[in-house]
């Protein structure tokens, strides 16, 4: 086995560990959770009776041990339980919730890193000169606010005063992909202003860094126009930790959207947890943090992987 194909058996090994120990952190979390199921389900009039007997039925006298590897092992083979608080299949819920919260991630992602290595480059290109501190001073004051004012703000100015978007983002199986755009657009609005600082300020980083070798000196000296020279020599040799910041990015669009949905009311993951946190619906919010956890994880290794596999040296060892 080469040293490629080595390093990325072990980092696959790695995230599997990884979500193991993160799935026993997720059990363990959920259990120290204050409140009590069976009087959250029954209410604050229920008898003590009442209450022992659905907890028996839930099976919340079971020793943790054994409850948690009851749900691994549902886990392993695709059952994630059912929802105390309203008897539906888990696994069905979250299907349509997570295909929501892709579907925001993927469009805040085709809009965020190509805006970002543009920008990225533009930086570079004009380095030190006024189009690189606007761009810097900009994107760094959108990274330093959080998420729900930014949200408001937008909600405030661009869907209540213009009138341009709709201030609560809904979307349903018949509506038709220009209208799901249109009911996102402020929440992408958001999640690309507060991605893009990070991404543009590490690709901008990355080809500095390329651009002090002897090589870009040489295309220099040959004559080549400081945009070939950009694009020709130095990004595609600083695309390593420009794969890793994104796929760190896209792991956020993904991971982190739960603010973003509670402020406009999107029917994604982020709100079906929260939803079921208030209720204390130990299984769903296991489930959620499992399945957050499991796309961080992956993208993270990805990141790993297609990082290893661009460098030349570990691809043709000799």
């Amino acid at each position: 086995m080469g040293p490629a194909l080595k390093l990325v058996a072990q980092r696959l090994a790695l995230g599997i560990l990884l979500l193991f120990l993160v799935s026993i952190l997720i059990f363990v979390g959920t259990l120290i959770l204050p409140g009590d199921v069976a009087q959250s389900i029954l209410g604050q009039s229920a008898t003590p009776e009442a209450l022992a007997n659905l907890r028996a039925e839930l099976g919340l006298n079971d020793p943790p041990l054994t409850r948690y590897f009851d749900w691994l092992g549902g886990v392993l083979t695709g059952d994630l339980g059912t929802a105390l608080t309203n008897g539906k299949d888990i696994a069905e819920a979250l299907g349509s919730r997570l295909s929501n919260t892709l579907f925001l991630a993927f469009w805040a992602a085709i809009i965020s890193v190509p805006l970002a290595i543009f920008l990225g480059l533009l930086a570079v290109r004009y380095r030190e000169r006024w189009p690189d501190k606007l761009i810097s001073a900009v994107t760094l004051s959108t990274i330093s606010i959080p998420e729900f004012l930014i949200g408001y703000v937008l909600m405030y100015f661009v869907g209540v005063k213009l009138g341009w978007a709709p201030t609560v983002s809904t979307i349903y199986d018949g509506m038709s992909l220009g209208q799901k755009l249109n009911s996102i657009a402020l929440p992408v609005a958001v999640l690309t202003l507060v991605v893009l600082a990070h991404m543009m300020r590490m690709t901008r980083a990355a080809i500095l860094n390329v651009m002090q070798s002897a090589y870009i000196e040489t295309a220099e000296l040959k004559g080549l126009t400081m945009f070939k020279i950009i694009w020709r020599h130095a990004f595609p040799n600083s695309i390593a930790p420009v794969v890793n910041v994104v796929m760190l990015n896209l792991a956020y669009l993904v991971v982190g959207v739960v603010v973003v949905e509670v402020v406009f009311t999107y029917p994604g993951m982020g709100q079906y947890l929260v939803d079921h946190v208030s209720k204390r619906d130990l299984p769903v919010v296991q489930a959620c943090g499992l399945v957050f956890a499991a796309v961080y994880i992956g993208l993270n290794m990805l990141a790993d992987i297609i990082s290893i596999l661009s460098n030349p040296r570990l691809r043709h060892p000799k």
